[in-house]
């Protein structure tokens, strides 16, 4: 069966640990993320930095990196790439929509099986990435924080003693850390207490985003949690802080889905079972009703109602289903139409691959 696997994407693999869907409350939390932005203390930041001071901003970072670290890694120029491999990149969460836009200067390093990233020549000189499946915040900062610690001890970041680490946005001065999980939340949705929680959120320090972070709309029940501020805060305080309230959120969810079976057990199977007869029979979807649909299965799973389908199998849907990685698949460009059928095609033999491991 020609499903995508890890070597989907030449030269950069992997990026994938993220979505093995064997992480501490995977049925809740796809993945965490710990992101600390960084700036060499000898270069300007990006707004007034020249191309040829960002090549010297990249070789010093590949240099110090490699000179202290044993990891297996990989790197690559994002010039160096066509536009569908950088798009798939941004599907995987290993570069950003600003590192695409200023690709000429950018680069990526992948390391530690996927689970580290260091994000060179974003908004600030490099962001150091670490993402992990489930809910595993102390572990991504604890990968985060050694890097940090490795580059730091090869190189002098841009740091004032009274306000902290000197990033490009004002927002992420002081720690320079952006901590994030993301989580799916149909039952908090269906039982209309979406948005007292969202509130919550934001009375506290946090905020939720898309999918794919800021200026990403919310679709199939995703949200991004994350802090809003970095300032006045050490690290260990905003990553507990999250810690925290990601369980809250958690417990939250699970109860809504508690009630939901209480009071609702029939039209939760009927939504969840139609959920899936689409999906296992549709010829064509467009990317917004099938992430709908999967965010209805994946409900469905949650609560033993279709219990062969491994949360896995929904994480890798949720990736492998999205266009650039659908045109990997492919080998072409595919307009809408074409996508849509490819989607669907997908979508069956994934399902009814994952039927045939339960059987076995």
């Amino acid at each position: 069966m020609n499903l995508p696997s890890d070597d989907l994407l030449q030269p950069v693999e992997g990026g994938l640990a993220w979505i093995t869907g064997d992480g501490p409350h995977a049925g809740v939390i796809l993945s965490t993320r710990i992101r600390l932005a960084r700036n060499l203390e000898r270069y300007p930041f990006r707004e007034t930095i020249s191309g040829s001071q960002q090549e010297l901003v990249m070789e010093e970072i590949v240099e110090a990196f490699e000179s202290t670290s044993n990891d297996m890694r990989q790197f690559v120029r994002l010039a160096d790439l066509p536009e569908t491999d950088l798009t798939v990149l941004l599907e995987r969460h290993l570069v950003s929509r600003e590192m695409v836009k200023f690709r000429e200067a950018s680069g990526l390093l992948v390391g530690d099986g996927g689970r580290l990233a260091l994000l060179i020549n974003e908004e600030d000189h490099v962001r150091i990435q670490a993402l992990t499946p489930g809910l595993q915040i102390e572990t991504s900062w604890q990968i985060a924080s050694r890097t940090d610690e490795t580059l730091r001890s090869q190189l002098r970041f841009a740091y004032h003693h009274r306000f902290g680490f000197l990033t490009s946005c004002p927002t992420n001065t002081g720690t320079g850390l952006r901590a994030s999980v993301l989580a799916h939340l149909p039952a908090l949705v269906l039982t209309r207490e979406i948005a007292k929680v969202l509130q919550g959120l934001a009375q506290i320090g946090l905020t939720f985003r898309g999918l794919y972070g800021e200026g990403s709309d919310v679709i199939g029940n995703y949200f991004q949690i994350s802090n809003q501020t970095t300032l006045g805060k050490s690290e260990d305080e905003l990553v507990d802080h999250l810690g925290q309230i990601t369980r809250q959120v958690i417990e939250y969810e699970e109860n809504a889905r508690q009630v939901l079976v209480r009071d609702a057990l029939d039209e939760i199977e009927d939504k969840v079972w139609r959920a899936y007869g689409l999906m296992t029979c549709a010829r064509s979807l467009s990317f917004d009703e099938m992430m709908n649909l999967l965010s209805a299965v994946r409900l469905g799973v949650s609560m033993k109602l279709l219990p062969r389908i491994g949360v896995s199998t929904l994480n890798q849907l949720l990736l492998w289903t999205q266009i650039a990685h659908l045109e990997k698949r492919a080998g072409r460009k595919l307009d809408k139409r074409e996508r849509e059928i490819e989607r669907a095609s997908l979508v069956r033999e994934m399902l009814a691959e994952e039927g045939q491991d339960t059987d076995e």
